[in-house]
């Protein structure tokens, strides 16, 4: 439970590791299967299932998938102004930041007669996911959809799921169109990963998936991933996550409400408090439920916290190796000097240093993207950025004198091998080049 303090250092190994297990992984092998399920239906029935499944999970009777240029202009009629202006602050800040990330191309001769170069292109056809669940979620439109505009993809679809009328949440559609996504349809769920990886009669096949979502989401985006008649995905992006750590001379409130921004997200998430000092870590907890009882989602952050820990290391760089071990999808750094201890920090998706850089932040409009990697894939993934709606294309070329200059490497390495194909292929070159012809 959250109230309890774990102290590490009293902790056997099986405890350590029951501590820093996420809760979505608990019940790991039956929501694959769930999920294999839907990716099969929508795989064999198309259209025909997604409308099930409509009805099954959103509790809503659909007459069709996208939403029309009706629907689109009904939402941003419905939003208030100051609602415009927060996602047109958003998409500004972001698209700043992404923009910036665009790669130039690389060339080098590196050697006479010997060029190469590294070349970008968008990819063709990609697919974003936005969750809605218990909460809406405009600004993953946001995150998604402004660098694949920027990258340049040519085809941008979005999925979301519907609430009971049958609608796409209003700021979610003005998000989307706004950051340059214009085919948004109302599905949600592994079964709309299902129709973007394999296509419908209505939802077009894609060449990749962005966006996160809940367990069987990620499920799905695994299961299409490992099929070659699927779809590639971004990263593993499941239930949010947050771990702070904190010293004596961290805000108890601060702390306990970057808790409870995540906590709120769903059940399934997780938040870890590792700090130094006792004293915070009892008065964090105070905080926590104090702030809590005024919380609308208090019911969804209170399941949340039962998943989620408070652990008392005996100095910040024991702190920070728990967190390295853990590869949290957020890392808030409050402690007295942030930038002293960023560059020990080595498995995070993203970070937010001090007491003035809440993850709310990051989540919204500081320009950073929150599509991260969960399930302590950040030791092995990178948040969301415009690399990954890119593809890199190598490009070579040789000259008569750089083949020349490569020959005797190319076909002894071949040889070394076994593969007399590739030794060949450049002895016939050698031998129609006309100095050599003339020498001989």
């Amino acid at each position: 439970m959250f109230t309890d303090i774990r102290t590490w250092s009293e902790l056997s190994a099986d405890e350590k590791a029951s501590v820093l297990c996420r809760p979505a992984l608990r019940s790991d092998q039956q929501t694959k299967a769930q999920a294999a399920d839907i990716v099969a239906a929508v795989r064999d029935r198309g259209d025909a299932a997604l409308f099930d499944f409509a009805a099954r999970f959103e509790k809503c009777e659909l007459s069709s998938l996208g939403v029309t240029r009706e629907e689109f202009a009904f939402a941003e009629s419905s939003l208030r102004p100051a609602a415009i202006v927060a996602i047109d602050t958003a998409i500004r800040n972001v698209r700043r930041f992404h923009e910036a990330q665009v790669p130039d191309e690389v060339s080098v001769t590196v050697s006479p007669g010997v060029s190469c170069s590294r070349r970008s292109h968008p990819i063709d056809a990609v697919g974003l996911y936005v969750p809605s669940g218990s909460a809406p979620l405009p600004s993953t439109a946001i995150m998604l959809g402004v660098p694949a505009a920027v990258a340049g993809c040519p085809v941008r679809i979005l999925c979301t799921p519907p609430g009971t009328d049958g609608r796409v949440n209003a700021a979610t559609l003005v998000a989307a169109q706004r950051s340059g996504i214009e085919h948004v349809f109302k599905i949600g769920g592994a079964q709309a990963i299902a129709a973007m990886a394999y296509g419908t009669e209505t939802v077009p096949k894609v060449d990749r998936i962005f966006g996160p979502g809940n367990a069987w989401v990620t499920a799905a985006k695994t299961l299409v991933a490992g099929d070659p008649y699927g779809a590639s995905i971004d990263l593993p992006a499941g239930p949010s996550e947050l771990l702070i750590i904190a010293d004596e001379t961290a805000n108890p409130a601060f702390v306990a409400a970057d808790l409870l921004s995540q906590a709120e997200h769903g059940e399934d998430s997780q938040v870890l408090l590792v700090t130094n000092s006792r004293e915070l870590a009892n008065a964090a907890i105070r905080e926590t439920e104090a702030q809590l009882g005024q919380l609308a989602r208090q019911d969804i952050a209170r399941a949340a916290l039962r998943g989620s820990h408070v652990i008392v290391t005996e100095d910040i760089a024991g702190a920070i190796a728990i967190s390295n071990r853990y590869a949290p999808e957020h890392l808030s750094l409050l402690v007295e000097d942030p930038r002293a201890v960023l560059d020990n920090v080595r498995n995070a998706g993203s970070v937010f240093l001090g007491s003035w850089a809440p993850e709310a932040a990051g989540d919204y409009c500081s320009g950073t993207n929150h599509v991260l990697p969960t399930y302590g894939s950040a030791k092995s993934f990178s948040g969301l950025g415009i690399d990954q709606f890119l593809r890199q294309m190598t490009v070579q070329e040789l000259s008569d004198e750089g083949l020349r200059s490569l020959a005797p490497s190319i076909i002894e390495l071949a040889e070394l091998e076994g593969l007399g194909g590739h030794a060949e292929s450049v002895r016939l070159r050698l031998e129609s080049m006309p100095e050599l012809r003339q020498a001989q």
